[in-house]
């Protein structure tokens, strides 16, 4: 959330200047006079404790990992309703908070990546998808198929879909093994049943876009539903890779499945 980025570098700007012009001025002033009342006043007392705090988080978080829980279930099975997951932020390049913009180039996303982005109809909230499509690349999605460059993916079928806890909303749905190529992974569909809303079509990937896709395909707002239908490079936010936590409810008052915690993101 923006709002929580620009908080956090406010918060590490102000208490760092703080301690810093008190460091270089106002503290030999008062060491000067020497007397018991030229105490250290309680501003800079807690920016001198609060800053190396808030610039190790601001530092983990818009450079290293960031924690991030999933809201939705357009990502099941693969990701579950109240996964708390860590994602990569510097595999796609090392970027400013706040305006994402990106300074150092590292990598790009390669196809079957699960990322986590600011789509531009939503900026001030982060989504997680699948990367699909890559610049140059034909996406087709007819039926319960996706097309890569004219030729459609194979899919291995698996079962019927059980769910788990509160992960249960895909009534119907079909567990597939969906053969993407370099990132084979599972995917959920209402075999034979047109997608809500439509979502079927073909489209070419233009440079620095990717397409994106949700695994649970009947019910995902995705690439295929979206006007501009391509997700932005500098949109990017980074690589989900970890699921850390799983807890449903608030404060986990509805218990947590700790048989997730630990694994990698498919």
């Amino acid at each position: 959330m923006t709002w929580f980025e620009s908080l956090l570098v406010g918060a590490t700007l102000v208490s760092g200047a703080v301690w810093l012009l008190d460091a270089l001025f106002f503290a030999k002033r008062r060491k000067a006079k020497g007397g018991l009342l030229d105490e250290e006043p309680v501003l800079v007392d807690y920016s001198r404790a609060f800053f190396p705090v808030l610039a190790v988080v601001l530092v983990l978080r818009s450079f290293i990992a960031e924690p991030y829980k999933i809201p939705s279930s357009s990502m099941m099975p693969n990701l579950l309703i109240g996964d708390f997951i860590l994602v990569n932020k510097f595999s796609y390049g090392l970027r400013l908070p706040i305006t994402n913009q990106k300074f150092l180039a590292i990598g790009e996303p390669a196809r079957g990546d699960v990322v986590v982005f600011k789509p531009p109809h939503d900026p001030e909230n982060n989504w997680i998808k699948r990367v699909i499509g890559l610049p140059g690349d034909k996406i087709g999605f007819h039926g319960d198929t996706v097309y890569l460059n004219g030729q459609p993916l194979k899919y291995q079928t698996l079962g019927p879909y059980e769910g788990t806890g509160g992960n249960t909303e895909a009534p119907g749905a079909t567990l597939l093994r969906e053969e993407l190529p370099g990132r084979p992974h599972t995917v959920l569909e209402s075999v034979g049943v047109p997608p809500p809303g439509g979502g079927e079509g073909d489209w070419i990937v233009p440079p620095g876009r990717y397409f994106v896709m949700g695994d649970n395909r009947d019910n995902s707002l995705d690439g295929r539903f979206w006007d501009y239908h391509f997700l932005p490079e500098e949109n990017l936010r980074g690589k989900a890779f970890l699921i850390w936590l799983n807890c449903e409810g608030w404060v986990c008052k509805n218990g947590f499945d700790a048989s997730r915690i630990g694994n990698g993101i498919e």
